[in-house]
């Protein structure tokens, strides 16, 4: 179904990259931003630049420069915010590229030609900023990875962690990793368990689609798929109540099952990240 809402998408990139979402790929990011087929009215994102580091390093100016073009080929608009440095009474350089204001003024003045804004930042800082976009009849979407704030996280229409989305951030020692399909490796949460029997089910999202609600995977318009889960299976770090947990993300392989025709069985499954763990 078309949808006519007018999206936003503003991207903390400092705050991503040190908070588990180095490697990010903003084409993906922008085909889930536009999964409702809704214009994609603003595409910004803030971007670190060290110009004095620039000058001595050949190599970072270089594949710096070379980065953002390949994020303005994307249909990014950047925003470079320079590193500053400062130093403390005991004489330790601490540096300093800050986004928060820049991003919140941008999302404040832009959104009165938006129905939806997306933040892709994981910093409470933000609450109140996500509060008046609502006040003013935006829906507001948050994306992160780790360290994300509680508040913020359930202040917002709806949270989606940046590992679940299909090569949003790739698995760097499977780069020929095809999402979903037997054999790859892909990352999820565990929705049922049984702990008398030793067995589960895990769902990840297959695909990108306009219908993230539908979570039941027996639906057949759902974006999810359900993975039989052995405890066999199971890292041994892997504590009951972490799979008792939906926050807690898994990365694992899936394999077809011999018991089930078009089934998937998952192996190998381990700790990606567990969200405000």
């Amino acid at each position: 179904m078309y949808s006519s809402q007018r999206v936003g998408v503003f991207v903390d990139a400092e705050n991503v990259r040190y908070n588990g979402g180095y490697q990010m790929r903003y084409d993906v990011l922008r085909r889930f931003a536009g999964r409702s087929n809704g214009p994609l009215q603003r595409l910004n994102t803030y971007l670190a630049f060290d110009s004095e580091r620039a000058r001595e390093d050949y190599e970072y100016a270089k594949k710096s420069r070379a980065y953002q073009q390949m994020v303005r080929d994307y249909g990014w608009k950047i925003t470079v915010k320079y590193v500053r440095r400062y130093t403390d009474e005991n004489g330790v350089v601490s540096t300093k590229a800050n986004a928060d204001l820049d991003m919140a003024v941008d999302a404040m003045l832009q959104a009165g030609k938006l129905e939806q804004v997306i933040l892709v930042t994981g910093d409470g800082d933000f609450l109140q900023v996500v509060s008046a976009l609502q006040n003013g009849g935006c829906r507001v979407e948050l994306i992160a990875f780790k360290n994300v704030s509680r508040q913020l996280q359930q202040q917002v229409d709806a949270f989606w962690s940046g590992y679940l989305i299909p090569d949003l951030l790739p698995i760097n020692y499977e780069p020929r990793n095809d999402w979903g399909k037997p054999g790859s490796c892909v990352r999820g949460v565990c929705t049922k368990w049984f702990p008398d029997k030793g067995y589960g089910f895990l769902r990840f999202m297959d695909h990108i689609s306009p219908n993230l609600w539908v979570t039941d995977p027996r639906e057949p318009d759902s974006p999810y798929t359900s993975v039989f889960c052995h405890a066999n299976e199971v890292a041994e770090d892997v504590a009951e109540e972490m799979l008792m947990n939906r926050e807690t993300i898994f990365e694992f392989y899936l394999n077809e099952s011999d018991q089930k025709d078009n089934g998937l069985v998952a192996n190998n499954v381990r700790l990606a990240f567990g969200v405000n763990r």
